[in-house]
């Protein structure tokens, strides 16, 4: 059998396990780009090849992406446009991990008449939680409300703040800076990020909840007129929210993005030893009764193939090739703009990298014999 041809763009942390489950699994061949040669050089995984170029060049990306079955972009989302335009001009799948919702319309955008799948926000929020999500309220004959909670914390938090940096600084400042997209009595809107604040408790632990944006992806247009209310939350620790309102709104880094990336990455220690939460609840009518019926899920940093990956990696990885894969295998459309709603959740457990949400409960905890820790 003849492996898949696979570039993925970015280098970080997440691109890096990208390339170590595909390479591992035997049946892809993983080809890394990125414009850091540093970031090039530092990349552990055998036998994936390397090139160092200026991504934001459509015309040399293009060519770098020529011969390649799918283009996966782990890259910064104001990148977004640039690598999922080279995608349709050398005739490749694209898929990519941005929450960032004018990036992902872009990607709607190029996808028309494409003869490959575009297959945007494919990480855990948007991505995961959306397959989840939709799978719940596809269990109501009505739905009343669905709220998607999702949280990459740090297992030993020790500052004010009760949060260490898992993941993207600039994702993560865009998603307590930017409108958040949300359907409030049946209407789609924006509400403010960091507002709609929530409380509860998951065995024996208090959290807190509030809007930020980007989680909901294109699960905002699949569900108007079929909800009530729909909201993406991300949850931290309490006091979480109060402090970053005095910072974005009191103090005004809601302006000044660039200097509270610098303040941040300087003050705030990078953690691998975290785990993802993942609370998503549902209310509406079921055999003529009013219920609720809630998912919860957590993924804890882990050692896999003989490495330490924490939870974001895992969980962000993971989506993104399982959806690869259920691509390859047919088992989703492989034309045209793809919804992660639109993936089947036990198709998605069941699979060799989706099966990594079960924290190495399973049997599948490698996704192929060569990825054997």
């Amino acid at each position: 059998m003849s492996r898949h041809h696979v570039a993925v763009v970015g280098a970080g942390k997440i691109g890096g396990m990208i390339a170590a489950l595909l390479q591992g699994s035997g049946d892809y061949q993983v080809k890394m780009l990125d414009q850091s040669v540093e970031a090039l050089g530092a990349l552990d995984v055998p036998h994936v090849t390397t090139e160092a170029l200026d991504v934001s060049d459509l015309g040399k990306l293009t060519e770098a992406l020529k011969g390649c079955d799918a283009v996966i972009s782990a890259a910064p989302f104001f990148l977004t446009p640039v690598i999922a335009q080279a995608a349709k001009d050398a005739d490749c799948h694209y898929l990519d991990l941005t929450e960032d919702v004018a990036s992902t319309a872009e990607v709607e955008k190029i996808a028309e008449g494409a003869n490959k799948a575009f297959a945007p926000q494919c990480g855990l929020a948007p991505g995961f939680v959306s397959i989840a999500g939709y799978d719940l309220a596809k269990q109501f004959d009505s739905l009343e409300d669905l709220h998607l909670r999702v949280g990459a914390l740090p297992r030993y938090p020790t500052n004010k703040l009760k949060y260490n940096l898992t993941w993207s600084t600039d994702g993560l400042i865009n998603e307590y800076c930017n409108p958040c997209l949300a359907i409030e009595n049946g209407e789609l809107t924006k509400v403010p990020a960091l507002a709609g604040l929530q409380h509860f408790s998951l065995d024996g632990v208090d959290y807190e909840a509030f809007n930020t944006s980007g989680g909901l992806g294109s699960l905002s247009e699949t569900l108007k007129g079929k909800v009530q209310s729909l909201r993406y939350l991300s949850i931290r620790y309490p006091g979480h929210r109060d402090i970053m309102e005095l910072l974005l709104k009191d103090l005004g880094f809601i302006n000044k993005r660039e200097l509270l990336k610098e303040v941040m990455e300087d003050s705030i220690p990078v953690t691998m030893q975290d785990r993802v939460l993942i609370f998503i609840t549902a209310t509406g009518m079921k055999d003529g009764r009013f219920q609720q019926k809630s998912y919860s899920h957590v993924v804890n940093d882990r050692e896999i193939m003989g490495k330490h990956w924490s939870g974001i990696q895992i969980t962000t990885a993971a989506s993104i090739c399982a959806t690869l894969d259920l691509m390859m295998e047919g088992k989703l459309n492989a034309i045209g703009f793809v919804k992660q709603e639109s993936i089947n959740l036990h198709d998605f457990l069941s699979n060799r990298f989706g099966s990594l949400y079960n924290n190495g409960d399973t049997d599948h905890e490698t996704p192929g014999n060569q990825m054997a820790a």
